[in-house]
């Protein structure tokens, strides 16, 4: 939920609330404030625990497609990209049929003193 704001931006609410309330109204404020955000997710859990009890396993079945749009709605491409590249175990074509695996290079020696490294005139 508060993915975005880091520590400066509740250092700046604090020095404003400090300001606005005062030091003396400051800490009932932040209390009020805990109890109400404790109370909805009370009110929230308690709504899906109703729901879920009402429905029963159809529960799960309107989930499912709930948790794709989530997934959709957040999006990455990089992280897609990194999923793809390295979560995939048996990577295929688009045909379906999966793509022979490519041998694996040659390991690399560092060069011994005075040794030039490989040079080749066609990819210069």
């Amino acid at each position: 939920m508060f993915d975005s704001i880091g520590w400066v931006e509740i250092l700046i609410i604090v020095v404003a609330g400090l300001f606005i309330l005062g030091p003396e109204r400051l800490p009932s404020a932040a209390a009020w404030l805990g109890k109400t955000v404790r109370q909805v997710r009370e009110y929230a859990t308690g709504a899906r625990e109703q729901l879920k009890q009402e429905m029963g396993p159809e529960f799960e079945s309107l989930r499912k497609p709930l948790e794709d749009l989530r997934e959709l709605r957040n999006f990455d491409p990089k992280r897609a990209v990194t999923k793809h590249l390295f979560d995939d175990p048996e990577p295929t074509k688009s045909n379906g049929y999966p793509t022979p695996s490519t041998p694996p290079a040659p390991e690399q020696r560092p060069l011994a003193p005075g040794e030039r490294p490989p040079y080749d005139p066609d990819a210069t």
